[in-house]
């Protein structure tokens, strides 16, 4: 090898690191950018959080998430009809927003920024919920079937900016009920 295709092979490794360097950063500095509603806005639609949190309706297509009533929780007054559940198994209510398992029944909950929403939340309290899957972040814990646990893997800019997209879209009045308890079977 000749101190010449040496040199070029030394050179054309240095312009490779120091080209994967200023990706490497660039992409930390991607990840420090402050929260934006606009990430949020794609986050949730990724995440698919309008599957549980937004009542679904029947139309002409099929069922779907009633975008009217977007990401409202389960609708007030809407009764789950309880199924007869055997044992490992968990039921849907027609919405989509209420869920019957062995942990109880759950209700998906308002993330709008009505005040029967998160409307009386802070940014704070929202990531202490998504990190300790904590209602308020200190109170019950978040029932299944919310995947808190990995949605608690994203970063604190991640959080941040869903809180910021949840405060800017249209609020709703909707006053989710509260769990309740696994029924307890005669006889046991």
């Amino acid at each position: 090898m000749t101190l010449k295709s040496l040199s070029l092979k030394v050179g054309a490794a240095g312009f490779a690191l120091a080209g994967a360097l200023v990706i490497a950063n660039g992409a930390a500095a991607r990840h420090e950018d402050p929260p934006s509603a606009a990430r949020g806005k794609y986050l949730v639609t990724a995440m698919g959080c309008n599957d549980c949190h937004t009542p679904w309706s029947v139309g002409p297509d099929g069922p779907a998430p009633d975008m009217t009533r977007m990401l409202s929780g389960h609708p007030q007054g809407e009764v789950m009809l309880v199924p007869q559940l055997h044992p490992g198994q968990w039921a849907s209510a027609p919405t989509n927003t209420a869920f019957l398992g062995p942990w109880g029944t759950s209700y998906t909950a308002n993330l709008t920024p009505d005040e029967t929403g998160l409307g009386s939340w802070t940014e704070d309290m929202f990531l202490q919920a998504i990190r300790t899957g904590r209602h308020m972040g200190q109170a019950r814990p978040i029932l299944p079937p919310m995947p808190w646990p990995m949605i608690r893997n994203l970063t604190d800019d991640d959080l941040r900016s869903i809180f910021a997209y949840l405060r800017t879209i249209p609020p709703i009045q909707n006053r989710v009920p509260q769990p309740l308890a696994p029924a307890i079977e005669e006889g046991s």
